[in-house]
């Protein structure tokens, strides 16, 4: 059965703006600590092991902003699969505020990279069983 990947986190004096409100680019900090949480937590391939020899680089993301998130604010983040590609996955995600007020919400590409014998950068398809892994977020 799919599901869906989700952490709670709460809006601090540090990603707050002069305004009072969540600055936008503290989102994508938020988001790729999801990701990030997502890839040690329930596919098997962390950060810490995958890097430097491998990552897994955003390649397109795209989000919008539906209201304002301001201190004190717990989000409820989550994210599920919509497409998994040999050497990629698109991911749909949204923040909610503790009301379930839809803050933010988009999708974001990675891709799946390593390093060859000489140092290049280049596609790599998914680890068996990381791929077995993203197919449960599919959505």
């Amino acid at each position: 059965m799919a599901q869906k990947f989700e952490k709670k986190e709460q809006i601090r004096f540090q990603h707050c703006d002069h305004a009072g409100i969540v600055f936008y680019p503290r989102y994508f900090v938020m988001l790729n600590d999801l990701v990030e949480d997502w890839f040690t937590e329930e596919l098997g391939f962390s950060f810490k092991d995958m890097h430097p020899n491998h990552g897994v680089p955003t390649v397109n993301i795209q989000t919008d902003f539906r209201s304002p998130a301001i201190m004190g604010d717990v989000l409820n983040k989550s994210l599920h699969v919509s497409k998994i590609g040999e050497k990629s996955v698109t991911y749909n995600f949204e923040f909610r505020n503790q009301n379930d007020e839809l803050v933010i919400e988009g999708n974001g590409t990675l891709v799946s990279i390593g390093k060859t014998d000489n140092g290049q950068l280049m596609g790599l398809p998914w680890r068996e069983d990381v791929r077995k892994n993203l197919e449960r977020f599919i959505v």
